[in-house]
């Protein structure tokens, strides 16, 4: 079978989140692999009162844990390094330990636990894409300027084609980051999959963790509760801001 590759826009912005429901960090360069980005949301707190499906601790029942911001101490090695949080007041502790820990069940009234999940703590799949057209879109019908971080999303492309919600037109389909020519056989290749069915995660400003309700209410009356689409790894690979994406077509 040959493969024709269609240059579709370039990488404008990356990001992981090394805690589920943290806040995330900006990213020039990423290595994805079959589990996603590494180090994205590879740690989550746990609600012991929840035997549900679901037990993390997110957003949704403490929307401050968005500025509880935690970095690799050892960036180079996101694979094997202790992670640092940094809390709203300034101080930084270890992921481990006890004072972080209560100061989470403190904050949402019942004891958490903390988690290291090696495969990491998604939803669904395990990396998400959104278009910079889709964000501004989203922006607009709404009234309040959108970043890319309230989405919480992997990776952000800027698109030649300057419609949005272009990134739903590519699905099933791959796409492929690099700036050869041909495979790029170094970089990574993901499959696109399925739209994102959003929560009331997206009310929440990533800057104040104020919540506006207008947002999840405007995507689910124009956007069947949809926004931005998830992907899973054909290849592992490097991704970088900048990068040429191009769309796989056979």
């Amino acid at each position: 079978m040959i493969e024709e590759f269609v240059e579709v826009g370039v990488v404008k912005e990356l990001y992981r989140f090394p805690v589920k429901s943290m806040r995330g960090e900006s990213l020039q360069e990423a290595h994805g692999f079959w589990h996603g980005l590494d180090g994205d949301r590879r740690y989550a707190f746990v609600r012991s009162d929840d035997q549900s499906g679901f037990p993390w601790l997110t957003g949704r029942q403490l929307p401050q844990m968005l500025q509880f911001t935690p970095r690799f101490a050892q960036p180079e090695d996101v694979v094997n390094s202790p992670v640092e949080v940094t809390l709203p007041d300034g101080r930084i502790l270890p992921i481990h330990s006890p004072e972080l820990n209560q100061e989470l069940a403190d904050a949402y009234g019942k004891p958490v636990n903390l988690i290291k999940i090696g495969r990491g703590a998604f939803d669904t799949q395990v990396i998400s894409v959104m278009s910079t057209t889709t964000v501004a879109a989203l922006s607009e019908m709404i009234g309040t300027a959108m970043t890319p971080i309230r989405f919480r999303q992997n990776i952000i492309i800027e698109p030649f084609d300057e419609q949005p919600f272009v990134e739903e037109r590519w699905l099933d389909s791959s796409l492929v980051f690099g700036n050869q020519r041909g495979n790029m056989p170094d970089g990574l290749r993901i499959r696109l999959n399925q739209r994102i069915q959003r929560c009331v995660m997206i009310n929440i400003d990533p800057e104040t963790s104020e919540k506006e309700p207008a947002v999840l209410k405007t995507v689910a009356q124009t956007r069947q509760n949809c926004a931005g689409v998830l992907s899973s790894t054909e290849r592992p690979g490097m991704v970088h801001v900048g990068d040429v994406v191009k769309l796989v077509r056979a």
